[in-house]
C-alpha cells in the first residue's frame, strides 16, 4: 500500500515522499504514530497545504532533540539482575527496560525509540542506541551487573571473567594464608611442648 510521509523515516524515506509499505506497517505504525497519511489526491491536498507547518514543527522538535542528545549522550545506567557465574542472565534486558533505566534518572524516553539488534543476556556494558528523532541518534551505556558493587568494578573497565578470575584469586590466597597460620601455629604448638619437656627431663637428670 502506498503512503505519504509527513516526516522522515529511517530506511523508508523523507517528509513529502510516496512509498510502498506492508499494510500492517501502515496501519499498527505509520498512520497511528502520525508518521504517515494515506496516499490519495485528497490527502496530498491536505498535504500540501499543512507543509509549511510540518517543516517548522519537526525542525522544533529536532532542536528539542538535540538538545537531548547533548545531556544524553555518553551517559552509564544500572540494571540489576541475577545471572549465572558465567555471566549468563536468567533472562533478558530489553528495549522496555533500557528506556526504564533512564527515565529513572531524569530522561524522558520511549521503548520505541531504543534500538537493540537483539536483547541483552550477559552481563557487561552494553552500547544502546537512541533515536530520539528521525535525523538525531545518540547512544548511552547500559551497565548490567548483579549488584551495584560489581557495576562499579564492571565501569572501571573489568569484564565479568577478569571480576570471576580476580574472586577466584582472592579465594585461593585466603585458603593459602589460611594454611599458613595453621602451619606457623602447630609448629609454636611444637616449640611449647618441647619447651616445658626440657625442664622435666633435667630434673630427671637430677633426681638420678
Amino acid at each position: 500500500m502506498q503512503v505519504i510521509l509527513l516526516e522522515r523515516v529511517a530506511k523508508l524515506g523523507q517528509m513529502g515522499e510516496i512509498v510502498d509499505v506492508k499494510p500492517g506497517f501502515a496501519r499498527n505504525y505509520l498512520l497511528p504514530q502520525g508518521k504517515a497519511m494515506n496516499s490519495n489526491k485528497a490527502n496530498m491536498a491536505v498535504f500540501e497545504a499543512q507543509k509549511a507547518q510540518l517543516e517548522a514543527t519537526n525542525l522544533e522538535t529536532k532542536k528539542e532533540a538535540e538538545a537531548m542528545a547533548e545531556k544524553l549522550g555518553g551517559q552509564q545506567f544500572i540494571v540489576i539482575r541475577q545471572a549465572s557465574d558465567a555471566g549468563a542472565l536468567y533472562g533478558s534486558v530489553t528495549t522496555r527496560d533500557a528506556a526504564d533505566s533512564a527515565t529513572a534518572e531524569g530522561f524522558t524516553v520511549d521503548r520505541g525509540q531504543i534500538v537493540l539488534e537483539r536483547p541483552i543476556k550477559y552481563l557487561g556494558v552494553h552500547d544502546v542506541t537512541v533515536r530520539l528523532h528521525p535525523e538525531v541518534e545518540t547512544s548511552f551505556a547500559l551497565n548490567v551487573a548483579r549488584s551495584v558493587e560489581e557495576a562499579e568494578l564492571q565501569a572501571s573497565g573489568k569484564s565479568i571473567q577478569e571480576l570471576a578470575a580476580e574472586a577466584e584469586a582472592e579465594a585461593e590466597f585466603e585458603i593459602s594464608e589460611l594454611f599458613d597460620d595453621m602451619g606457623a601455629a602447630a609448629a609454636d604448638d611444637e616449640e611449647l611442648a618441647e619447651a616445658v619437656e626440657a625442664p622435666a627431663a633435667e630434673e630427671d637428670e637430677d633426681k638420678a
